[in-house]
């Protein structure tokens, strides 16, 4: 997972903003001259850099506006610039898109915001009540109880004051997963006796399950930062735009169990309780709404119009493991794909074209089935474009990546270098792909190690892009003719106007 942050306000700001803010708004609109006054006159503060005509912005603020409104009594404050107004501002703090958000201890300690954009104002309060916490909060009795109530996960240590070796590696986790857990402390050997354990140990407790989870082995940082990764995941979860993230990002498969009623969902739950309980730590189990996205059981390689259904994801490799839904939902039958998958008996599902017969142009056409073979071949640097078919940038860009290919096949370096598409919406890939085209190089003997592209799309940046980063050094001489950069990658909006509507993930 990747750590970081983002918070917003003022007072003194607050004042000089007045006229140009919606007085009741709790949250602060800044501007330069305002800015810096409010980030040093404040603890913290989320800040959220936006454009009026951003759709993921307009989206956003409602639920930045109730989070506003619940982080008021515990002063922390939100911010907002308009960037369309104050370019110069948004420059200055490197953002590059709608909506950025960043937290601020002061003008000079920034970190981006990690927390979820969607299903916000609970991700916001919350990732934003954990900032305001330190590393580790140090807990009496009379604290204790409120402590637990901080988020639905948190996680407390009864440590000897003088075991000064398990206190220094507590705390040492605590700096590292702050951004998840709120984490607290106690040296009371009365309160730890209370509370069923004996020094030293660690209790997580959580608001769902069994309500709490005992550690008392000996504190090493690696074991305690995996009991809080299986120990705050629920039994059988819920897949949604504030979990999603966290599952793909667990490191284990996730099993995914569609249905289109919460009745029947958690009837399902109940049902496969005991397999989850079986493989708790090595396979996430979690139920997902199908009239709300059931359009993601697409992409798992499921029918998008028959619930319910299941389906494995392995999340590190990104492949697909559908169960064929006319078994039946038994806990029998589903026990007997689960461990199937688990002895690695089960072959992934590839939705993909047809491998092409024959390679017609000068670009290589990429397919699902034949995607390890070109992409990953350790002997070439490879080029791929990932593109839609309805992206507009993707056709701006054809006839020069056309151009590309055509001087690399027509070059020493044509058995040493490809230039290759695929069609991510029709194939699939073990990318994670974010909009369209995406295009990275995997460079020979580092297939590994694929790198972004991130430049402007002119045959001349391309051939420089592939020269630096490539194993060959490959160059090829470009014909005289004005390149004139396109567009950068369509956007999530772009292409949820391009592709059915239905709520993502």
């Amino acid at each position: 997972m990747q750590t970081a942050r983002r918070i917003a306000l003022g007072l003194l700001a607050a004042a000089a903003v007045a006229s140009a803010a919606d007085p009741a708004s709790d949250v602060t609109q800044l501007s330069k001259d305002t800015f810096e006054e409010f980030v040093k006159t404040n603890d913290l503060v989320l800040a959220e850099f936006f454009a009026p005509w951003c759709g993921h912005c307009k989206a956003l603020a409602p639920e930045y506006e109730e989070a506003a409104t619940q982080l008021k009594d515990k002063n922390i404050k939100l911010a907002k610039v308009d960037c369309t107004e104050e370019t110069e501002l948004c420059q200055s703090y490197g953002v590059e898109g709608y909506p950025t958000l960043k937290v601020f201890r002061g003008p000079e300690n920034i970190t981006p915001y990690a927390g979820q954009r969607k299903s916000a104002a609970f991700s916001i309060t919350s990732y934003m009540v954990k900032q305001s916490l330190p590393a580790v909060s140090l807990l009496t009795t009379d604290t204790l109880e409120d402590f637990k109530g901080t988020d639905k996960v948190v996680v407390v240590a009864y440590i000897d004051a003088s075991d000064k070796s398990s206190n220094e590696t507590f705390t040492k986790v605590a700096e590292s997963l702050r951004d998840s857990v709120p984490f607290g402390a106690s040296n009371d050997a009365a309160l730890a006796e209370a509370e069923g354990v004996k020094a030293p140990a660690i209790v997580l407790y959580k608001q769902f399950d069994e309500g709490k989870t005992t550690f008392t082995e000996k504190f090493a940082d690696d074991a305690i930062k995996e009991f809080v990764k299986v120990a705050s995941t629920p039994l059988i979860g819920e897949v949604g735009p504030d979990t999603y993230s966290g599952y793909m990002s667990a490191g284990i498969p996730l099993a995914y169990i569609f249905s289109e009623t919460a009745d029947e969902r958690k009837e399902l739950g109940e049902t496969l309780k005991p397999l989850a309980e079986k493989y708790k730590g090595k396979i996430n189990f979690a139920t997902i709404d199908a009239k709300s996205f059931g359009a993601h059981a697409g992409n798992l390689n499921l029918p998008t119009d028959k619930f319910p259904s299941f389906a494995i994801q392995e999340t590190v490799k990104n492949q697909k493991f559908p169960f064929d839904s006319e078994k039946g939902l038994t806990l029998e039958a589903i026990t007997s794909f689960v461990e199937d998958f688990a002895a690695g008996k089960v072959e992934p599902s590839v939705k993909s074209e047809p491998i092409p017969e024959t390679q017609e142009g000068a670009v290589t056409v990429v397919v699902g089935k034949s995607y390890e073979d070109i992409v990953l071949d350790d002997s070439k640097d490879v080029l791929i474009e990932f593109y839609a078919p309805w992206c507009g940038h993707c056709k701006a860009l054809a006839p020069k990546y056309d151009t590309l290919a055509s001087l690399y096949a027509d070059s020493e370096f044509k058995d040493k270098v490809v230039i290759a598409k695929v069609d991510a919406t029709a194939n699939d890939v073990p990318d994670e792909i974010q909009g369209f085209p995406t295009i990275k190089l995997y460079p020979a003997g580092a297939k590994s190690e694929p790198v972004n592209y991130s430049g402007s799309r002119t045959v001349e940046d391309l051939i420089k892009f592939v020269k630096e980063n490539g194993k060959y050094k490959a160059e090829v001489s470009e014909k005289s003719e004005d390149e004139t950069p396109v567009a950068p990658a369509a956007s999530e909006s772009e292409a949820a106007k391009a592709s059915d509507e239905h709520d993502e993930l």
